[in-house]
């Protein structure tokens, strides 16, 4: 399935259940194990594993594949692995914890011509 199709389908199916602060992150140039990290957020551990669940569920049935769901014991984090695509979806205090968003994020490059004396103007 097309990348761009899976990732409106798990948006669309994190819409549906009411996902709070959907984003989503291409890592492609980051790493070779999957092309976009998707995050999300439940108020609840019922909400958090109904979201993964139609994640799961809508992916499946537009004939995707679902490679696993980790997390659904508690419902604090789930993950849902769709092979180029991963879903997270957690409670706020688990997801302003983790911070997925700046370990997944490019950090601006510095320059490596300025010298420890440039930056306050000596």
């Amino acid at each position: 399935m097309d990348i761009r199709k899976l990732q409106k389908i798990a948006v669309a199916a994190l819409e549906d259940i009411k996902a709070k602060d959907i984003e989503v992150l291409n890592t492609s140039k980051l790493s070779a194990l999957f092309d976009r990290v998707i995050i999300a957020t439940g108020d609840s551990n019922r909400q958090v594993k109904a979201l993964a669940k139609n994640v799961h569920d809508k992916v499946k049935e537009a004939g995707g594949q679902v490679i696993g769901i980790e997390g659904e014991e508690t419902g604090e984090w789930v993950l849902v692995d769709l092979g180029d695509i991963v879903v997270h979806v957690m409670q706020p205090v688990v997801r302003s914890y983790y911070n997925l968003e700046e370990l997944w994020k490019v950090a601006p490059k510095r320059s490596a011509k300025k010298k420890a004396g440039d930056a306050d103007g000596e």
